[in-house]
């Protein structure tokens, strides 16, 4: 009889932990929340006339940035527009919105103050929690049109990746428009580049594995600072990663006509960025550090474009990658369907974001040799 007893208390020990483990990791599933592309949000109002074929997923975060009612950069001051809302800030609010915790990429971060030619610079250094080093680098310029923006802004995509890549990422904050005026954005990159270059070994970093980035703006830049260490004799970028990039002077293409209103970037705010960086500019937009496909494309490293495709700048995405090709450079090219400019860093939302940031990832780990 005792034995009986003792046999049904484990067993009935056994049921109320076999139904107290279902009851934990049913409350997980239910609280678990991280940056893995949340599918299930839906637009509140319909798709626009001039992105009908927009993602639900895009169109979320867009509706949420234009909801903001920001007035639009042409009509504002460059101190004013800075004060604008971001498409950081509206995926931010709609995480918050749907009780979704973002999940933290695994790097740690620190500041640097970098001298340039007349002042100093802040950068911020991504760094692996994960791995042993030496790190291959990656040096990121952030977009903004080199006006407004700043690394802040463009956290997302720099941490992003240096944990995809398992790379110190070093994000520039590069003086703008119009405070300071054309070429100083271009000429802080490439010093900062070779701060990088001299200085990242002391911080674990691999110098021999070096890339750079960049979005918009940024992508811009990253192209002109392969160009100047190739031109200066200078060691080379080993890729270049060039996300939506400003890269040619003609704003009279075929995606500039069919995107001209699109948000977050249409045609006329980006009349509104070249009046406020460049000094002169009918001259200065056909320099070939603004219009890039139209400059010295030889021997520049293994490069990927990625591109939006309710984009104003999509075609010259395209006729870059063309140059570039006919250059002899090993180049590929992305196009994210049904995305829009700055799509790019919004991955807690957007599956697109989420799958261009791993192929960018892989992309540079082929270059760098990486396991």
């Amino acid at each position: 009889m005792k034995q009986k007893f003792k046999i049904q208390i484990r067993i009935a020990n056994g049921l109320f932990l076999f139904v107290m483990a279902g009851v934990i990791l049913f409350s997980n599933a239910c609280t678990d929340h991280s940056t893995e592309p949340v599918v299930n949000l839906k637009p509140k109002t319909p798709k626009p006339e001039w992105a009908p074929d927009i993602t639900d997923q895009m169109w979320v975060v867009i509706e949420k940035l234009i909801s903001y009612q920001d007035p639009p950069l042409p009509t504002l001051t460059p101190q004013r527009a800075r004060m604008n809302h971001t498409v950081k800030d509206a995926v931010m609010d709609l995480l918050a919105e749907n009780n979704i915790t973002p999940k933290l990429p695994m790097v740690d971060t620190s500041g640097v103050k970098i001298a340039v030619y007349d002042g100093v610079i802040h950068a911020r250094i991504y760094k692996p929690k994960t791995g042993t080093g030496p790190f291959p680098v990656i040096v990121y310029y952030h977009g903004g049109g080199w006006v407004i923006a700043n690394i802040d802004v463009y956290d997302a995509s720099a941490r992003a990746l240096s944990e995809k890549v398992g790379a110190i990422v070093v994000s520039v904050g590069y003086r703008k428009g119009p405070e300071y005026k054309f070429p100083t954005a271009h000429n802080d990159a490439y010093q900062a580049y070779g701060w990088v270059v001299k200085n990242i070994g002391g911080m674990n970093g691999d110098t021999s594995k070096i890339g750079v980035a960049g979005e918009s703006a940024g992508g811009n830049l990253a192209a002109n600072v392969s160009i100047m260490a190739r031109d200066k004799g200078e060691r080379m970028p080993k890729h270049q990663l060039l996300v939506y990039p400003v890269a040619a002077s003609d704003t009279n293409t075929a995606s500039y006509i069919k995107y001209s209103n699109a948000k977050p970037l249409d045609k006329p705010s980006i009349k509104w960025f070249l009046m406020h960086y460049l000094n002169d500019v009918p001259k200065e937009s056909k320099d070939t550090r603004i219009s890039i496909v139209d400059a010295d494309l030889k021997n520049l490293p293994p490069t990927t474009i990625i591109s939006a495709q309710i984009d104003p700048l999509e075609t010259e995405g395209n006729t870059l990658k063309e140059k570039l090709e006919a250059a002899g450079v090993k180049v590929t090219r992305k196009l994210y369907q049904g995305t829009t400019h700055e799509f790019f860093g919004t991955d807690a939302l957007v599956p697109e974001a989420k799958e261009a940031q791993d192929y960018a990832a892989s992309e540079f780990r082929t270059s760098f040799k990486m396991k």
